[in-house]
Order: C-alpha cells, then structure tokens, then sequence
C-alpha cells in the first residue's frame, strides 16, 4: 500500500497541477468583473432565506488506512455543525457517507470521491446544493475538505461558498502574482535578449461584452463547480500523501516489532536450551555418570 500511495500521489498532484491555471484564470476573471459590477441580480449575491439549515458539502476519501485524514475532516464539519441550530449534509467520500450515517442524520445525497469523472460529480454536487439554496431549503454552502499543506501534512479546511458577498469574495480570491515578479522570472527564462515587457492597462479599461453583470451572472455557476472540483483533486491528494505516511509508519513500526519479537523468540530458545543442558548435566551427576 505504502508503494501504491507513492504512486498514484504522483497522478493526484499532476492533476491538481493541471487545474491550477484555470484556477488562476477564473480568479483574475471574477476580481476584475467585481471591480467593474455595481449590481448583480443572482441567487448567489443574495443572503440565504433566515431560519433554514446551513448545508454542507463535507469531503472526504472512499478508503481508510491514513492515518487521522477523515477523521479530522470529519470532525471539523462536526465543530462547525454545532454552532449551527441545523446543518443538511453533502457527502463527497464514502467515510463520509458513514460519519453522517453514525450521526442519524439523513444522507440525502452523497457521491464516490473516486469517480470516473470527478468534474462531472463536481457539477452535480454544484447543481443539487445551488437548487436547495435557490427552493430556500437551505440558508448558506459550506465546503469541508483537506487542504494539503506538505506532504507530511494535511489541514481540515472550512469555507463559505454561498452567498457569496463582494468583499468576501475579493478576500478570498487568491492575489496574482505581481507584475514585476514575472517579468524578471520572463527575463531570466527567455533566451532573447533585449526582451521589454509592457505592463498590461488598468482594469478600469477593460472591455467586457455582453456586460459584466451578464458575464459575472454565468461566471458564479462556474467558480462554485470548479471550487468543489479543485477540493476534491487536492483531497486526492491529500489523502495519497496521508496514506504514504501512515504506509510508511506502518513499515517501520513493523520492522522494529519484528526485531523486538526475534529477541524475545532467541532469547526464550537460549533459556529453553540452557534449561535442557542443566536439566541432563543434573541427571547424570545423580547417576553418578562422569
């Protein structure tokens, strides 16, 4: 299991690596359509309706055998559940499909973690929670999942989707890189020499058509799916990287049990054999056999 984690954590970060420059893309996009909307006419600018549940949309993996990995999710959507007077759950991940179960809770929807297709349950999960926050069954989208720090460490990490609020969305938006600090990057890669870069106009002078309002309306859909999207790859990953240290703690704990064991196991033969030779040197002095 330890040399199967190793390698399929390979798989997991390729794919997240893959998802990142869309990632970035979107953001950028959503930073400058905010900057340029004065209003928007969409469920998700809304607050949820007063008195319904929080829904949650918790992650976890379909396997054990990583150390404290779902656990620790687990308990970071229970934490946040109790301050909440009621909470309707989505479960990504079969641990967490049991968790809800050991809860008696009702798990009204739930999904593998290791489908085929994770951008297609990632669109599914998007539209089954924007339906409920959009009917009022539910006041606000939470998302649960792992967040992978190192590879020797994994972090529960708790966050709101839904509604989402213009300056909370600006906040949560990761900051691009700066534009100097590409450029010298540019410079030191590209064999030309002489190479000038422009920095790019201000965002006030940027074009959007049809409006903003219309782009940023399509946009909202998109940015919840790929959030839950991009949360499981990285839970994915996440949980190979668990695996692997809990594989490989597992090795090692073994190895020293085995050790210990071999020494107990020569240590009892060295007494049994030390046993029968006083045992026969007693026999044959009380027969009087030199």
């Amino acid at each position: 299991m330890k040399q199967v984690a190793a390698a399929k954590i390979r798989r997991a970060e390729i794919a997240q690596k893959k998802a990142r420059p869309y990632a970035d893309a979107l953001a950028e996009m959503l930073r400058d359509l905010i900057a340029a909307v004065t209003s928007v006419d969409h469920p998700f600018m809304r607050a949820g309706r007063p008195g319904t549940p929080a829904g949650i949309i918790l992650i976890s993996s379909d396997k054990g055998l990583a150390g404290a990995f779902n656990s620790n999710v687990v308990g970071a959507a229970e934490a946040f559940a109790r301050k909440q007077s009621a909470v309707e759950y989505y479960t990504i991940g079969t641990k967490a499909r049991n968790a809800v179960r050991r809860w008696g809770l009702p798990d009204r929807h739930s999904w593998p973690l290791g489908a085929p297709s994770k951008i297609d349950t990632a669109r599914d999960v998007a539209r089954v929670a924007t339906d409920d926050f959009n009917r009022g069954s539910i006041s606000e989208i939470v998302l649960v999942s792992q967040q992978l720090v190192t590879m020797m460490s994994q972090r529960p990490r708790t966050r709101k989707l839904v509604p989402i609020l213009k300056e909370e969305l600006q906040n949560s938006l990761p900051a691009s890189e700066p534009f100097d600090s590409a450029q010298d990057k540019l410079r030191e890669r590209s064999p030309q020499r002489g190479l000038s870069l422009s920095k790019p106009e201000s965002k006030g002078a940027i074009e959007f058509a049809p409006s903003p309002e219309f782009v940023l309306s399509r946009l909202l859909p998109k940015y919840l799916e790929f959030t839950i999207y991009s949360a499981m790859l990285e839970t994915d990953a996440a949980f190979f990287a668990a695996q692997l240290v809990a594989m490989t703690n597992a090795t090692d704990n073994a190895s020293k049990l085995i050790d210990e064991l071999t020494i107990q196991m020569n240590n009892a033969r060295q007494a049994a054999i030390t046993k029968e030779l006083l045992e026969i040197v007693g026999g044959a002095e009380a027969l009087g056999v030199e």
